[in-house]
């Protein structure tokens, strides 16, 4: 462990504890890392899809391994001094000793903090039992907790991605987390402002993050700090922003011959100012 990595640690506790709300937006590589940290964000996450879509693979059918999401994980920790939390999925197996060796090893690579969720990967049964789901969060708790730095824990539960829109079974969820030691509570897919308040409520005093850019729900990141939101995401939001601009473009080009997408791109100079 290293100073930088303790003050990154410190750095992302501390933006989870202050008084707001702040936005954790999703690189995919140390190329759009760079341009995050140009923009003046505090902190970063990774995105299991946008880093799925950048290996030419699905998102969410176990197909990215723990050695590609840590490979891409440590590139985008390496990219800027801003603090990274990782999203890892499952912790990458079911049992709750792999979720801790998966968060050991994430610390390893200088994160500042990872994702664990109670997605199973497996289309049959998407969302492990409670009791199973709990005792992974409390082995990825025990192991952050074993470093010798501060080290954000966010809990998932992924009910709403996976077709049970069950806001009761939700909160339990999440409540559970909580009371396992969970730093941060996170249910993607909430839409509407009474499923947001009724988790920010249930968790609280823990802060709750939310994701936008999903296409569902409107709000601004003052509307959501109102309704207590402490930490925002955008998910593979960006990364999906820029691969459907290389695709328009690229299907002009195949089916007009033309090359009009140019007009509205970037400049070249531009690009090599910020990444210089």
């Amino acid at each position: 462990m290293s100073n930088t990595q303790f003050s990154k640690g410190n750095m992302l506790q501390a933006l989870h504890q202050r008084q707001g709300i702040f936005v954790i937006p999703n690189p995919w590589d140390a190329g759009s890392a760079k341009l995050l940290a140009h923009l003046g964000f505090e902190a970063l996450a990774t995105t299991s899809a946008g880093l799925a879509f950048s290996l030419g693979k699905p998102d969410g059918a176990a197909v990215v391994t723990r050695e590609e999401a840590l490979a891409n994980a440590r590139a985008i920790v390496a990219a800027t001094d801003l603090p990274v939390s990782a999203d890892l999925e499952n912790g990458y197996g079911d049992e709750p000793g792999i979720c801790a060796e998966t968060i050991l090893m994430a610390a390893g690579i200088g994160l500042a903090g990872a994702s664990i969720e109670d997605a199973t990967g497996d289309p049959d049964s998407p969302i492990y039992p409670l009791e199973l789901a709990v005792e992974r969060v409390k082995a990825a708790v025990a192991a952050a907790k074993s470093l010798a730095f501060p080290f954000a824990l966010t809990a998932r539960a992924e009910n709403f991605l996976h077709g049970r829109a069950d806001l009761g079974d939700t909160i339990r969820r999440l409540e559970a987390f909580a009371e396992a030691g969970a730093d941060v509570l996170f249910a993607p897919g909430l839409t509407t402002r009474d499923e947001i308040t009724a988790v920010v409520r249930a968790v609280a005093p823990k802060p709750v993050n939310v994701i936008m850019g999903l296409g569902k729900g409107t709000f601004t990141v003052r509307e959501l700090a109102e309704l207590g939101v402490r930490r925002v995401s955008l998910g593979s939001s960006l990364a999906r922003a820029a691969y459907g601009a290389f695709l328009r473009s690229a299907e002009e080009v195949a089916q007009k011959g033309s090359f009009e997408f140019a007009r509205d791109t970037v400049p070249y100079a531009r690009f090599n100012e910020i990444f210089r």
